[in-house]
């Protein structure tokens, strides 16, 4: 074992030891801050089952039944959801969905009806916004109300749902919908069902989906998602898919601001600490690709910056003689430097190397 795996190895120990329960309960595109508006840390909540990927293998003794979490407190997940980073128009639409909701069960727990009442959605926007996130936020809530039996988020794409023969995607897809039943099935990139010919099988498989959903209609919400101009055009494919999903829930890009806080999130549940030097050069970063942020990834290209950054301070630490707990979770400027490829000077201005040493 060379150096960097050393410090490498030593990295991961201090993680594990420190965050092991953090990280356990923490998704992997969950950014909250941890205080409440009271500045006490909210109260934790059960673990949430994970987003499951349909067609994934579950290994050793799949068939074990699995224990449905117990309920969640409502005001809890509601002072979670505030404590997400950015995402305002997703938060108020989402507790409209919440407050309809509750309206929509009492009024069946009182026999009174309810009309064509529809809990599934439309999620749009660029990827890394969120999307998976507040499926599975959902989820968690329709069970806490108790209009789902079990709350579990499954995920899927067309890869999950389409086989390449005829009268095979039914059954896949059937076998999905049936994972997801007393849940969430979260349908990603759900476009490329009907961007096809009118011969494909996706087709099979939406008609397959919205069957379900009527079947099961009291314990399966369906959430789609995607590019807002392609999710448009899905919607607009099928007059079953127009009835059934008429909610429509907005994931705008992140700001610069707010990708900064996201990086700075994701530091501390790893128990890492940012310079100052180093983060003002990562806020100006962040605000130089917030124009395009989809592009970029939003959340997802914080977290690919983040572990760039990781490698940059693993070759900075294997050429030091001795390494302390505090080297371990320090992230300088250099590191910033290195990880992107030039340095961001902290008054605005972007220098490459090469300038660099045109000023020196």
């Amino acid at each position: 074992m060379d150096r960097k795996d050393e410090i490498i190895s030593a990295q991961i120990d201090l993680i594990r030891q420190m965050t092991e329960s953090n990280i356990r309960r923490l998704g992997e595109d969950i950014w909250s801050r941890a205080p409440s508006a009271d500045g006490k840390k909210p109260p934790s909540s059960p673990d949430p089952s994970p987003a499951k990927t349909a067609g994934a293998s579950d290994g050793p003794g799949k068939d074990k039944k699995e224990e449905t979490p117990p309920k969640e407190n409502l005001d809890d997940l509601l002072s979670e959801l505030d404590s997400y980073i950015g995402l305002g128009s997703v938060k108020k639409e989402v507790r409209g969905l919440i407050n309809m909701a509750k309206v929509y069960k009492m009024r069946r727990e009182h026999d009174l009806p309810v009309g064509d009442v529809s809990l599934h959605m439309v999620f749009s926007g660029n990827p890394g916004t969120g999307k998976t996130m507040i499926a599975r936020f959902m989820a968690r809530v329709y069970r806490s109300i108790g209009l789902l039996s079990k709350g579990q988020l499954v995920e899927c794409d067309r890869g999950g749902l389409v086989a390449g023969y005829i009268g095979q995607t039914a059954i896949k897809t059937t076998g999905v919908l049936e994972s997801a039943l007393g849940g969430v099935l979260f349908i990603d990139e759900a476009y490329s069902l009907t961007n096809k010919t009118e011969n494909d099988f996706g087709y099979e498989a939406v008609d397959t989906v919205l069957k379900y959903m009527e079947d099961h209609r009291d314990d399966i919400v369906v959430i789609v998602a995607g590019y807002t101009e392609l999710m448009e055009d899905f919607i607009n494919s099928n007059p079953g898919l127009r009835s059934r999903f008429n909610k429509y829930v907005t994931f705008d890009d992140y700001t610069g601001e707010e990708m900064a806080d996201i990086f700075v999130f994701r530091c501390e549940k790893g128990c890492y600490r940012v310079s100052d030097d180093a983060k003002a050069a990562l806020g100006e970063y962040f605000d130089s690709v917030a124009g395009e942020a989809g592009e970029f990834g939003n959340a997802r290209g914080v977290r690919n910056v983040f572990e760039k950054i990781l490698s940059a301070q693993a070759d900075r630490l294997a050429a030091m003689e001795t390494v302390t707990k505090d080297d371990l979770m320090l992230l300088t400027k250099k590191d910033v430097d290195e990880a992107l490829g030039f340095s961001i000077e902290v008054t605005g201005q972007e220098n490459t190397p090469t300038e660099q040493e045109e000023n020196n």
